[in-house]
């Protein structure tokens, strides 16, 4: 007997040690973040919030569920589009757990399963559609693709925050084609703005053209003060030819000028001379410097201002 009891002793802190842990093991702490499926004889029975908690070794399970957001990247793949241009393109998806009990029954590997049905989704949605569209309304793109996958991941209890196209990726010869596009396009741009401006002041242009042409001087007005802009600096040099309209202009400007017209005044007819021999003919009378002639006087030859009636020489009448 007395060998016996240092075996019980031993035997019994054995099952204590034992039990210990095994009460230990069924104490559990979920985080913040973390939600606890339990199941009972393998069956579910509820769902733990955070904290301390207590499950039946043996007799219950407890499975742990993130419900943090999650990123799956669907990888690089090839799409064909409605109008048959390849791309390569990949996106990425946003999506949390908001029900921790389907996500752990209904589904077996939730991650896995969304990231394969985008995969999916994002074929559909680019094929249906042209190029143009794609490159253009990619959020649109993205919505639609959303809609699909939420619309099966709701009951896995799952839900889709967002999808994002990363990256769509032509072949070299569609880059070179939409280049010269691009480059066509804008030049066609250039060029309408180029020709609109040219309208435009070609109008303006007009429209001054029709104001100077109302005021005889501002055209030159406007003459002497582009000769004033292009004078500014003092070694340029400018030979300024003056219209044949000057005269009118001064006249405009100034006002006319009364100029005293030169009268001749005939003098009164000499007598007859007697008859006797005839005179030497007098040398002819020079012009006074500055005097230029009109004409000659037909009796005696000297110079007749323009205009006279009577020769101021030998008082012939010049009609005659």
């Amino acid at each position: 007997m007395e060998t016996v009891w240092p075996c019980l002793i031993g035997l019994a802190g054995l099952v204590g040690v034992l039990a210990l842990l095994l009460v230990l093991s069924g104490i559990k702490m979920l985080y913040q973040y973390e939600r606890g499926v339990v199941f009972t004889l393998g069956k579910y029975t509820s769902t733990r919030d955070p904290g301390l908690t207590i499950v039946i070794p043996i007799y219950q399970s407890i499975r742990r569920v993130d419900m943090r957001i999650k990123t799956a990247e669907i990888p690089r793949q090839e799409v064909m589009t409605k109008d048959n241009i390849p791309l390569l393109t990949n996106a990425v998806v946003y999506f949390k757990v908001i029900r921790p009990a389907d996500a752990i029954i209904k589904i077996e590997d939730y991650v896995f399963a969304v990231r394969q049905y985008t995969q999916a989704a994002l074929r559909d949605v680019i094929g249906n559609v042209e190029l143009d569209f794609v490159l253009t309304e990619r959020e649109q793109i993205a919505e639609r693709i959303k809609e699909i996958v939420d619309s099966e991941t709701s009951g896995w209890g799952v839900d889709l925050e967002a999808i994002k196209i990363q990256e769509i990726e032509l072949p070299a010869e569609m880059k070179r084609a939409m280049a010269k596009q691009a480059e066509a396009e804008r030049e066609r741009r250039a060029v309408i703005i180029a020709s609109e401006g040219e309208l435009s002041a070609s109008l303006n242009l007009m429209n001054a053209a029709d104001n100077l042409g109302r005021h005889p001087g501002a055209l030159h007005l406007r003459t002497l003060q582009t000769i004033r802009d292009i004078a500014a600096d003092p070694s340029e040099k400018i030979v300024m030819v003056l219209p044949g309209s000057i005269e009118s202009l001064a006249r405009t400007i100034v006002g006319p000028r009364v100029d005293a017209p030169i009268i001749a005044h005939a003098p009164s007819p000499a007598p007859s001379p007697e008859p006797g021999p005839e005179p030497e003919p007098e040398p002819e009378d020079e012009p006074a410097a500055g005097f230029e002639p009109a004409h000659l006087c037909p009796h005696c030859g000297a110079a007749v201002r323009a205009g006279a009636a009577f020769c101021p020489r030998c008082g012939n009448d010049l009609a005659s």
